[in-house]
């Protein structure tokens, strides 16, 4: 099997409603995004795919993230700051904005993602072989969390 990761920076707030501690307050983090690739054979081009393939199909979506806080809409606070800040307040649907929930969100936009790629909506080829292992999101540089299938 070959993989290949396409890791992202990004700098990302967020506050955790349910969080009995500190990080219920905004807080930010220098996160990376780690996206992992697999398929059994190489193309002609002796790849799995492309990287700009993977930031093709990323790239306007996780920057979003920028620069942005992510909240539970069911924090007595999101409309506010929704009001105050716009499409800069991420919403998590009845959900803390946790590493994992973000890795989740993430994978289910690159799956997404990689099968319209695999339709042709990329500007890179994308094989039908190709699928997506896994979402590691790294909090701080020692902590991560993952989603796949």
């Amino acid at each position: 099997m070959f993989r290949i990761c396409k890791r992202i920076e990004l700098e990302s707030g967020h506050l955790l409603s349910k969080h009995p501690g500190n990080c219920q307050f905004p807080h930010g983090h220098t996160r990376s995004v780690e996206l992992v690739f697999a398929a059994e054979t190489l193309d002609t081009h002796e790849m799995v795919l492309d990287f700009k393939a993977v930031q093709e199909m990323m790239g306007g979506f996780l920057q979003q993230f920028d620069h942005a806080l992510c909240m539970n809409t069911e924090d007595p606070n999101y409309a506010h700051f929704r009001s105050v800040y716009g499409e800069r307040i991420i919403p998590f649907d009845h959900a803390d904005p946790t590493s994992e929930c973000m890795a989740r969100a993430v994978f289910d936009h690159a799956q997404a993602a990689l099968a319209a790629a695999k339709r042709g909506n990329c500007p890179y080829p994308v094989r039908d072989c190709v699928r997506l292992e896994r979402v590691r999101v790294w909090e701080t540089s020692s902590t991560w969390a993952e989603y796949g299938e």
